[in-house]
C-alpha cells in the first residue's frame, strides 16, 4: 500500500515529465509556472489511493490522476481571472505575472494537456474514465457559472448554494476517486460508493472552507478573517443568515452585503455579530459534520478490507479536519 507522500511524489514527477509543444514557449511558460507552485495534489492523491484500494499496481492510474491535477489548475487560472485575484498560494497569479490574454490562452491549453493525460488511461477502461472526467469538467464549469450568477443576486437559497458548491468543488473530488477505482478494477457498486464518498467529502471541505474564512486561525491559514464578507461573496454562513434573519436584522444584512465602500473591519464585525445572534457558526459546523459522517459511511460500504482503506481514511480526515 502507498502513503500520501509516496503518491504526491509520483504525481510531482509526472508533472515535471509532461511533454509540451515547444513551438511557442510563451504559451507553455505559464503552464509550467502554475503547475510548479505546488499545492498538496489532493485530488490526484485521492484518485491513486482509490485505485490502490483494489490493485497494488497503480502505474496505469498515474497519468489520468495527473490529468485531474492539470485540469484543476486550469480552473484556478481562469477563476483567478474572473475574481481578479492577484495571488494564489502566495505566488502571483498567471494573469498578474503575465496578462489576462496570456492567462486565458495558457489556461485553455492546460485543458487539452489534461486530455492527453487521460488518453494514457488503460485501453480496457479509457472511454469510461474519459467520460467520467468530461462529465465532471462540464459540471465544474456549470458550478462556476452559478457562482457568477449568484454574485448578482442578494438572496440565494440554501439548496441553490449547496448545488453550486457541489458542482464547483465536490464533483471533481468525487470523479477523482471514482476514476481511480475504475482503473483499479473496482466493481460498479464500489466505484459509485466511492463517488458518493468523494462528493460528500467535497461538500464538507467547501462548507469548512466557508467557516475558515471567518473563524480560521490567521497564523495557520494566512488569511485575515472575513474576506468573503468584505467582498460581498456568498458563503453558506451568509446564505443561512439571510434565511433566518427577519425585520431590522434582515434589512441590516441587506445593507451590509450591498455596501462596497464602507470600512471592511466594521462591516465584518457587524456581520459576525449577526451570525453570533443567529447561531450560524454552530449550524454550519453541524452541516459540515453531517457531510463528513455521510462520506465515511459511503467509504464503509466499499467492499475491501478495512486495512486497505487506512491511508485513504487518513488523507480524507486531513482534508476535512481543518477547522481549528
Amino acid at each position: 500500500m502507498y502513503s500520501q507522500a509516496d503518491l504526491k511524489n509520483l504525481v510531482d514527477k509526472a508533472i515535471i515529465n509532461l511533454t509540451y509543444n515547444r513551438e511557442a514557449e510563451r504559451l507553455i511558460d505559464p503552464v509550467k509556472y502554475v503547475l510548479s507552485i505546488g499545492g498538496k495534489r489532493l485530488r490526484p492523491v485521492l484518485s491513486l489511493l482509490a485505485c490502490n484500494l483494489f490493485n497494488d499496481q497503480i502505474d496505469e492510474a498515474v497519468m489520468p490522476a495527473t490529468g485531474i491535477e492539470v485540469f484543476h489548475n486550469f480552473t484556478l487560472v481562469h477563476d483567478d481571472i474572473i475574481d481578479q485575484a492577484p495571488v494564489r498560494r502566495s505566488f502571483p497569479t498567471v494573469h498578474s505575472k503575465w496578462n489576462v490574454n496570456q492567462a486565458i490562452l495558457s489556461g485553455d491549453v492546460m485543458a487539452f494537456i489534461a486530455n492527453e493525460c487521460f488518453l494514457q488511461a488503460p485501453s480496457r477502461c479509457m472511454l469510461k474514465v474519459f467520460r467520467e472526467y468530461n462529465k465532471a469538467a462540464i459540471e465544474v464549469c456549470t458550478g462556476q457559472q452559478l457562482d457568477i450568477d449568484f454574485e448578482k443576486a442578494l438572496i440565494v437559497s440554501e439548496a441553490e448554494y449547496i448545488r453550486m458548491i457541489e458542482l464547483k468543488t465536490a464533483v471533481l473530488i468525487a470523479a477523482s476517486v471514482k476514476i481511480g477505482a475504475i482503473i483499479g478494477g473496482a466493481e460498479e457498486k464500489d466505484a459509485e460508493n466511492l463517488y458518493e464518498f468523494g462528493r460528500y467529502l467535497g461538500l464538507a471541505f467547501q462548507i469548512q472552507d466557508d467557516l475558515l474564512d471567518i473563524y480560521g486561525d490567521i497564523k495557520l491559514f494566512g488569511k485575515v478573517p472575513g474576506g468573503d464578507i468584505a467582498a460581498n461573496k456568498k458563503s453558506f454562513l451568509s446564505v443561512k443568515a439571510f434565511e433566518l434573519s427577519k425585520g431590522k436584522q434582515f434589512k441590516l444584512l441587506q445593507d451590509l452585503f450591498s455596501d462596497k465602500e464602507s470600512d471592511s473591519e466594521r462591516k465584518v464585525r457587524a456581520v459576525m455579530d449577526i451570525y453570533e445572534k443567529l447561531n450560524i457558526r454552530m449550524l454550519t459546523e453541524n452541516l459540515a459534520n453531517e457531510y463528513i459522517e455521510k462520506a465515511f459511511s459511503m467509504l464503509e460500504k466499499v467492499e475491501v478490507a478495512k486495512e486497505r482503506k487506512k491511508e485513504l481514511t487518513l488523507v480524507a480526515g486531513s482534508l476535512i479536519g481543518r477547522v481549528q
